[in-house]
């Protein structure tokens, strides 16, 4: 049998892209363009979204946004449900096989990243094996980052997140950690909507309460960016994920500057580079033989990228070395495991050389302590003295951590 399969012709991979990066970043925005380009459909990756209503409190996209293109997994389970990573994996599958069938080009797009790892890499290599696969990270400078999600938590109340989350809200029930009641945005005004029920406050006491809970959801926020970097920072140390970096971070500096249109800044700095990596990639053939070993005719170009540190992040825009990014660096040392949900939870990694160390829970405390500082002072120029303490006391308390386990912190 062996015999006989050696005889038949390699199939080619199927081709699928994927679009990484921290919330914010503008991952739908170039999803949504490059299968208007390449004749795609968008595949949703984003665990809140995947959940039917509160809308604006999950960003899910807007019918105008998405253009006509069809988007999938986006909305439909219930909300109340517990939508695994396992079963993100397999509707996933099977949106991108009915994609591939009918001809389109299939772009996984959305910031949770631990479903995305679920799918590339679950069930033995199954899925690398019949798709070749193109990884673009959108990156922009942290700090950059950090005020323009403040900015748009700012919007995103405008538009209704108190109201929505309140009608998710039940005062008999406390669990944040099941469905869509997870999302960033519902847990934080849990405070403010029990004193408004029980009429035990006057106005000026609820809008302290309301203010403070839209400070912590751009806090969790800010964090939330943290730990998508640091995830998508592994990715970039792990054999076969090729990742081709653009820093969109001159795009978010000009944004709402008159002296150049937002759109042009886009297209030449994320747009057009995006382009042509994916047509690059459409135009290369990697094969699959019928003995289930894969002939990638790039494999030996990949071997020598994964023998250089196995960074395997090439940066197509921009000129911010990450080895040399003292943001970037802050956010790998001060940096903990947090998503868009309380579920998902993972030791803190601080990156030594080529090795992942796994920290102490006693560790992973301190970061994450320091991580929320340090978001809340990025977050708003009105942070008070008191945060700026705490941020402080916090980051001296991850050092005497480091110290305390003998880890020397570098960036990867």
């Amino acid at each position: 049998m062996d015999a006989e399969n050696s005889l038949l012709p390699p199939h080619r991979k199927d081709k699928v892209v994927f679009v990484l990066g921290a919330t914010g970043t503008g991952k739908s925005k170039l999803a949504i363009a490059l299968a208007i380009h390449f004749d795609g459909e968008v595949v949703n990756s984003d665990k809140m979204q995947v959940y039917s209503g509160l809308d604006v409190i999950t960003n899910k996209v807007t019918e105008a946004e998405a253009a006509d293109i069809p988007h999938h997994l986006l909305g439909g389970v219930h909300p109340d449900a517990d939508f695994t990573a396992a079963d993100f994996r397999r509707e996933a599958a099977l949106a991108i096989a009915s994609i591939v069938a009918r001809g389109r080009l299939p772009i996984v797009a959305g910031g949770s990243n631990s479903y995305i790892e679920a799918l590339v890499d679950g069930e033995a290599g199954e899925f690398r094996h019949r798709y070749d696969c193109c990884f673009l990270w959108v990156d922009v400078d942290l700090p950059v980052l950090h005020k323009f999600v403040a900015a748009r938590v700012d919007k995103m109340v405008q538009q209704g997140l108190i109201d929505e989350a309140r009608s998710v809200f039940d005062p008999n029930n406390g669990d944040y950690t099941r469905g869509v009641r997870r999302s960033i945005g519902v847990p934080e005004l849990d405070r403010y909507f029990r004193v408004e029920a029980e009429a035990a406050a006057d106005e000026e006491t609820l809008e302290r309460l309301c203010a403070a809970a839209i400070d912590e959801i751009k806090v969790n926020t800010c964090k939330l960016t943290v730990c998508q970097l640091l995830k998508i920072h592994r990715f970039c140390r792990l054999e076969g994920w090729d990742v081709s970096r653009i820093d969109a971070t001159e795009f978010f500096l000009k944004r709402g500057d008159a002296s150049e249109e937002e759109e042009e800044v886009w297209e030449k700095i994320v747009g057009i580079p995006s382009t042509n990596i994916v047509r690059a990639f459409l135009e290369r053939d990697d094969y699959r033989d019928n003995n289930d070993n894969i002939n990638d005719n790039n494999k030996s170009n990949n071997n020598n990228n994964n023998n250089n540190n196995n960074n395997n992040c090439t940066v197509l825009h921009g000129n911010r070395d990450l080895e040399k990014d003292e943001n970037t660096k802050k956010a790998i040392i001060n940096g903990g495991d947090q998503n868009n949900s309380t579920d998902d939870h993972e030791n803190v990694y601080y990156y030594v050389g080529d090795k992942n160390i796994a920290v102490e829970v006693m560790v992973e405390k301190a970061v994450l302590a320091a991580a929320t500082a340090a978001a809340a002072a990025a977050a708003a120029d009105e942070v008070s003295d008191d945060a700026k303490t705490a941020a402080a006391a916090a980051a001296a308390a991850v050092t005497a951590a480091a110290k305390a386990t003998a880890v020397e912190a570098t960036t990867v």
